[in-house]
């Protein structure tokens, strides 16, 4: 499947695929209505979620989103958010080459631009707690899932041009909850070193999975994993999978 980053056109429906369904007369808080206008790039792995995002949002006279950009995976995003220098970046977890987590760390100097920020809200079919802390801990400045509507995904991106942080109801109160409990795990920087891939592909090796196994649950060739093997060993600076998985149980991730 062929994906482009240049910007795409406005046009048909195609709510099932965004499961982001508005009224379509509606102008959302903040949007067309009050003048507002901000500029998004898209990041998803998925060439028709991408279309039904930007068919739900993009029409700009109506919600004031203009799509500048879109991409499928961590370098299309991080060439295209440093070409086009969007307001807010709408960003998967799950992508190819490192995972949102990834395009964060790349993309740190434009977020920390104070003249012209990039700010990022993470949009992702998981609720999984690893997947939330981590981005959050990565920069972006909220978290909603899917199932959001049009109406709030455009409210949602308002909210973080303007800084505010922005996460779905659930979500909210698990975050303040991960982060103020005194259980909740320090920073961990030798975790914090690996892409989303190496982690999980950590996990798997961790549980006594093949190499075979893990490239067939993981959809990647067995190349592909010895090659996320190693960098996982050289980062951690680990001799043998033996060392691997039992660093990986000491900190309960298997």
């Amino acid at each position: 499947m062929s994906d482009t980053n240049e910007p795409v056109e406005s046009g048909g429906s195609a709510a099932e695929a965004s499961g982001a369904a508005a009224s379509a007369g509606e102008a959302p808080a903040g949007g067309a209505e009050g003048g507002r206008r901000v500029r998004v790039v898209l990041v998803d792995d998925h060439r028709m979620f991408r279309t039904g995002v930007q068919a739900e949002i993009g029409d700009t006279g109506r919600t004031g989103v203009e799509v500048v950009g879109e991409a499928a995976d961590v370098d299309q995003a991080v060439t295209v958010i440093t070409a086009t220098r969007p307001e807010v970046v709408l960003l998967d977890v799950h992508l190819p080459g490192g995972g949102g987590v990834e395009v964060l760390r790349r993309c740190a100097p434009l977020m920390a631009d104070a003249e012209q920020p990039v700010r990022f809200l993470a949009l992702s079919v998981s609720d999984a707690a690893e997947d939330v802390i981590g981005v959050i801990r990565g920069g972006a400045r909220g978290y909603v899932t899917k199932t959001i509507t049009g109406t709030d995904l455009v409210d949602s991106v308002f909210r973080v041009q303007d800084g505010d942080a922005v996460f779905s109801p659930r979500l909210a109160g698990f975050v303040l909850d991960a982060f103020a409990s005194t259980d909740a795990p320090p920073v961990d920087e030798d975790m914090d070193r690996l892409t989303q891939r190496e982690r999980e592909v950590l996990r798997l090796i961790a549980r006594g999975y093949a190499y075979k196994e893990i490239a067939k649950q993981l959809f990647i060739s067995v190349k592909t994993v010895e090659s996320h093997v190693s960098a996982v060993l050289r980062k951690l600076q680990l001799s043998n999978r033996h060392e691997l998985t039992r660093w990986a149980t000491a900190r309960r991730l298997v």
